[in-house]
């Protein structure tokens, strides 16, 4: 039981590390994209557009199959179809629309992902969620050192074909140790008793969860923390190019950003404990916001590079900390659904607030980014103020 549980939790890893995979990509990828197709800020931001549909029919599609077929071979199939179209370097109508099946693919394994390790009850729980997320971290910092190399060749699009390498591995990995299973037998397989569930069926559960406030206030949570997080790793690129001259080479400093992201997730777990990790979130917040206003009122290259890093370093532990919250705070029967819904809205923030910054960008230009992120820090804050701390 031991040693299927290790490989439950080394596949769930896996998953998270190609979602990072997926969403580090794109940020060293915009100026290229940019170029190639002869658009501007607002018209290249629909590739958020259309991956937020993905990422919510991803995810409600997680809602209504939750413990009902195993996890995401499907979805991986999903992605595979997006870095096909992609790799061909289609027309960029197609371009877009390859990104609803990244968005879908992404969503539903992230959803599961989070949603199985909640519910888990042995071990040490916030550590398990810590290094889950660490290793989103890590494939969204090692995306971008492959995507910053393509960006500057002829054949840019067939960075997706290493995409779909690693996506085919975790398809692989999803067979071999879910085997389509429903989340309840995958529990029975380690031991771990599943959730307790209502008679009443999946649609009486949610209506549950709907009626729970704490819900809606960590489905907003999350709308904005991963919002921030994908907007930085998006724009901050085009930021460093036009606004402090750097190179080609800046995607770089994306790796640095979601390098920082990783580190940060492990690093600062016993620090988060020492703390109390409904108080240490107030502190991430604060130093996010400081880092974030040296990057905007410091006119220096290096300075910015390093900054972004740190941001990266602080704002990591924060959604594995709202991950354990949910576990501890929302009733058992519950936990699964609940945190499919919550990361329904941190998929469709991922590609809202991308969004809203690019149509922003076409008007004040890119010098508006910073001025947004705080404001999204400013709007975190808020919210972690009014998420409770005892059971809903």
């Amino acid at each position: 039981m031991k040693r299927k549980a290790l490989w439950q939790f080394a596949t769930l890893c896996l998953s998270i590390y190609v979602s990072g995979w997926n969403d580090g990509t794109i940020g060293p990828l915009l100026p290229r994209l940019q170029a190639v197709y002869n658009v501007g800020y607002a018209v290249v931001s629909l590739i958020f557009v259309v991956s937020c549909i993905g990422s919510i029919v991803g995810s409600c599609t997680y809602l209504y199959l939750t413990d009902r077929l195993g996890f995401g071979t499907v979805t991986s199939a999903s992605v595979m179809v997006a870095y096909c179209l992609e790799a061909g370097a289609v027309p960029f109508p197609v371009f877009v629309v390859s990104y609803f099946f990244n968005g879908f693919g992404t969503a539903y394994l992230n959803a599961g992902s989070n949603a199985f390790l909640a519910s888990l009850s042995v071990g040490n729980a916030s550590t398990r969620m810590g290094i889950l997320h660490a290793l989103y971290g890590l494939g969204a910092m090692c995306s971008p050192l492959i995507s910053t190399q393509f960006a500057n060749l002829p054949r840019w699009s067939f960075v997706y074909l290493t995409h779909l390498g690693i996506s085919f591995l975790n398809g692989l990995m999803q067979i071999a140790v879910f085997r389509f299973k429903s989340q309840e037998e995958c529990f029975q397989e380690i031991g771990q008793p599943p959730p307790m569930e209502d008679s009443e069926g999946w649609l009486e559960r949610y209506k549950k969860i709907f009626k729970l406030r704490c819900v809606h206030l960590m489905a907003l949570f999350a709308f904005t923390y991963v919002g921030h997080e994908v907007t930085v790793g998006s724009w901050i690129v085009t930021y460093i190019i036009n606004e402090r001259h750097g190179g080609p080479n800046s995607g770089y400093i994306s790796s640095g950003f979601f390098g920082g992201l990783m580190l940060g997730r492990v690093a600062l777990l016993w620090f988060s404990k020492l703390v109390g990790e409904r108080r240490v979130v107030f502190i991430y917040i604060l130093a996010v916001v400081g880092l974030e206003l040296v990057v905007w009122l410091v006119p220096n290259l290096y300075a910015g590079a390093v900054s972004v890093c740190f941001v990266g370093f602080f704002l990591g532990p924060v959604y594995p900390i709202l991950m354990n919250h949910c576990g501890r705070v929302l009733p058992p029967e519950l936990i699964s659904g609940a945190i499919g819904w919550i990361a329904c809205w941190g998929a469709a923030g991922a590609a809202v607030f991308p969004f809203v910054t690019g149509a922003i960008a076409s008007k004040a230009g890119i010098v508006s980014l910073l001025p947004v992120l705080v404001s999204m820090m400013g709007l975190l804050l808020t919210v972690w103020l009014c998420v409770p701390n005892s059971r809903c």
